[in-house]
């Protein structure tokens, strides 16, 4: 199994930005897609990102669509995701996922394997 820990949470007023890292352990990530996701107070889990093995590929939700970027560093066995132009609907624990899985195909929203423990990205406003 492959270790994930996330960093680089904090608090941030509305319109700024945070970079998230996810740094992996146990296992290179470079065979695996992975995956940002994020849980709100009271709502359930949502998908976020996720980027292909290379980086070549990656899909996000809509609503994050062009503030969001996910990439990936494989020699440092490292995910990141940049988060600009924040605002308070974001506001929730952010995950690092990666999905096991030797498929190919389009990038999965759903089925991922391995999760860190979260970080928590507070937006006020």
């Amino acid at each position: 199994q492959v270790q994930l820990v996330e960093s680089g949470g904090g608090l941030v007023q509305a319109g700024g930005s945070l970079r998230l890292s996810c740094a992996a352990s146990g296992r290179t990530i470079s065979t695996y897609r992975m995956g940002w996701f994020r849980q709100a107070p009271g709502k359930e889990r949502d998908f976020v990102a996720a980027i292909s093995r290379s980086g070549s590929a990656t899909t996000y939700a809509d609503s994050v669509k062009g503030r969001f970027a996910i990439s990936r560093d494989n020699a440092k066995n490292t995910v990141y995701l940049q988060m600009n132009s924040l605002n308070p609907e974001d506001t929730a624990v952010y995950y690092c996922a990666a999905d096991l899985s030797p498929l190919l195909g389009p990038l999965r929203k759903t089925g991922y394997d391995s999760w860190g423990q979260g970080t928590q990205v507070t937006v006020s406003s």
